[in-house]
């Protein structure tokens, strides 16, 4: 792999990681179309990198979740009615821990299972990337378009965390799928606005993202490829979740369901050409 291909690489990361369109899928389609050779491990290391962006970008949200957190776990009955916000950070943090825990375990047996039913079968796999672009572009905009936007991110509940935890497991059953456009569906229906969706989508993705990085931590090759890709991704990530939150405040998915359904299209078109 090229320097200059991990640049792209990059960029795609950064590009797809956090809007709704399945940055793993991309990942896989670019290399698969041009012909590139990439290793396991750099997808990952690219995950870092968009990682990175979220920390970055939400370090006081985090700092203030962890904070209040503990506070409540450990100082519960020293906590007045003016530490209102202290409770809703620390209901917050506990919420993301405990949708993180079973979407965590999920996750992980069913990648194990789709990898098996894949078996490096390249066209079998954008098969599957296709039919889902396509699925869940069509399911997004149609739950987008219906779903009242009735919550607010300090509404979220227990109940919908764990829901759109869940859903994010199922990101890893089905490439295409999109961990955040499935978050943020699965949000949507239970009628989160936009914003909070994609706010909870991103804070939701951390810890997860945090974990595949120290499990594949031991198969990153620290050469100048790792670093170009890891940099591009973390740069040009945040500006994307910077943009991306500023646009959901008056914006939809439509545009982004629209481009799923054409992205589809086109790789079945490809697969067609190449059998």
């Amino acid at each position: 792999m090229t320097i200059l291909q991990s640049l792209i690489l990059g960029i795609i990361q950064a590009l797809t990681e956090f809007l709704p369109v399945s940055s793993s899928a991309h990942l896989k389609i670019f290399p698969w179309i041009f012909g590139w050779e990439t290793p396991d491990s750099f997808e990952v290391a690219l995950h870092f990198g968009t990682l990175l962006a979220i920390v970055v970008y939400f370090f006081k949200d985090w700092i203030r979740l962890i904070t209040a957190g503990f506070t409540v776990a450990f100082k519960k009955k020293n906590l007045g009615k003016h530490d209102k916000d202290i409770k809703q950070d620390g209901k917050m943090f506990w919420y993301l821990v405990i949708a993180t825990i079973p979407a965590g375990i999920l996750s992980l047996v069913l990648d194990w299972v789709t990898d098996k039913i894949i078996n490096g079968n390249i066209l079998f796999e954008m098969g599957l990337i296709a039919i889902a672009l396509v699925v869940l572009g069509i399911v997004l905009y149609i739950v987008d378009k219906t779903a009242e936007a009735k919550y607010k991110y300090e509404d979220i509940t227990l109940k919908q965390s764990l829901l759109i935890g869940m859903s994010q497991a199922l990101a890893a059953a089905f490439p295409g799928t999109s961990r955040s456009g499935m978050t943020m569906t699965v949000a949507r229906s239970l009628k989160i606005e936009r914003e909070s969706a994609a706010k909870f989508s991103f804070l939701l993705a951390t810890p997860i993202t945090f974990a595949a990085v120290l499990v594949d931590l031991k198969d990153f090759v620290f050469n100048t490829q790792f670093f170009v890709g890891v940099l591009s991704s973390f740069i040009l990530g945040l500006i994307v979740i910077k943009f991306f939150l500023s646009y959901l405040r008056k914006g939809s998915f439509k545009g982004f369901a629209i481009y799923r359904v054409l992205l589809g299209v086109v790789i079945t078109i490809l697969i067609l050409m190449r059998i």
